[in-house]
């Protein structure tokens, strides 16, 4: 994703006005700041790392969990070799399907001779670690080809990465993995129409109230198609976006205009973070930046791949990333 966009790893990168109109930002992104690069990437691994110590602690001690809710996780237990070479494994899948997004936006800038900088990786205390990574692309993207190639490159290269990490991390999963955990005190998370359909072959339906412990890998894999269907919404500056305009021409802001009133009804009734993510799309702007050819046919084969975006849309979606934080909860946690 580019400069404009929110998060790393949540956006794809956008067409950039020519040279002179670029925002000098060069004490920051100009040239000579691979330091830069290279120190975002460590911290960021070392924010995921101590964040996955918490989810591969859950994992191994789920059954006591799901005993005693109020477990408290001390200090020894973080210390526990099995739980740091989770959490590593957690932190490698994350980080190269993280880079594997951005890579696929970079490399096929440089397919095109349009100048990008490396990815910019974004450290954060949040639930995986991370805001993601972006990239900044400093030449005008003037063709719906290119403009294209680089949107949809970054989301086919998460969720390549995504679902071997996934498929590996439930066959890690043990099948005793499902216990009945309590509502209160515990975090659930919504799965995505991919991992459903993989977790009922390999488990089964749910007796009610039980739910699956994953293995750390199948959380990384699961960020990892968040990542990809956050950036698939047809929206302004998101890849979604960049490939929307490549199809539809100017006609794509119609459709980014009723996909920012689906967010709103998604944050009302499933997740209250995609009213956040719409405030922010909103700040970037709906506009998308013109392309020479606009009015050009883009070709079957571009299209056939738009509709296979579309299809890894579906499959990669979650409603609900955090299920109870939708605004209507929120209410009646705050005014029962």
């Amino acid at each position: 994703m580019d400069e404009n966009r929110i998060d790393g790893g949540l956006e794809a990168p956008g067409p950039q006005a020519p040279q002179s109109q670029v925002p000098r930002t060069s004490w920051l992104f100009g040239k000579n700041r691979a330091w830069l690069n290279v120190s975002l990437f460590v911290l960021t691994a070392l924010s995921i790392f101590f964040v996955g110590l918490s989810w591969s602690a859950n994992y191994k001690y789920a059954e006591e969990i799901s005993r005693d809710p109020n477990l408290a996780m001390d200090a020894g237990m973080f210390k526990d070799p099995q739980i740091i070479f989770l959490s590593a494994l957690f932190t490698l899948a994350l980080i190269l399907i993280l880079l594997g997004h951005e890579m696929g936006h970079y490399l096929t800038c440089r397919r095109y001779h349009l100048k990008a900088t490396l990815p910019y990786f974004i450290p954060a205390p949040t639930l995986l670690g991370t805001m993601g990574a972006f990239i900044r692309i400093k030449s005008p993207i003037t063709r719906k080809r290119e403009l294209f190639d680089v949107g949809i490159a970054g989301p086919l290269m998460s969720f390549v990465l995504s679902v071997p990490t996934l498929v590996a991390g439930l066959f890690l999963t043990s099948k005793n993995s499902v216990y009945l955990l309590s509502r209160e005190g515990t975090l659930f998370l919504g799965d995505p129409l991919f991992l459903k359909v993989l977790a009922a072959f390999r488990f089964g339906s749910l007796e009610p109230g039980k739910a699956i412990v994953y293995h750390p890998l199948v959380f990384a894999g699961w960020a990892g198609l968040l990542v990809t269907a956050m950036n698939l919404f047809p929206i302004g500056q998101l890849d979604g976006g960049h490939i929307a305009y490549a199809i539809l021409g100017p006609r794509s802001k119609s459709v980014g205009r009723i996909f920012l009133g689906v967010f709103v009804v998604l944050g009302v009734l499933f997740w209250a973070g995609w009213l956040v993510w719409a405030a922010a799309i909103l700040l970037i702007g709906l506009k998308h930046p013109p392309t020479w050819d606009a009015e050009m046919p883009l070709g079957t084969r571009r299209k056939i791949m738009g509709g296979l975006a579309l299809v890894i849309f579906i499959l990669s979606f979650i409603p609900d990333p955090v299920q109870g934080y939708n605004v209507i909860d929120i209410i009646k946690q705050l005014w029962p």
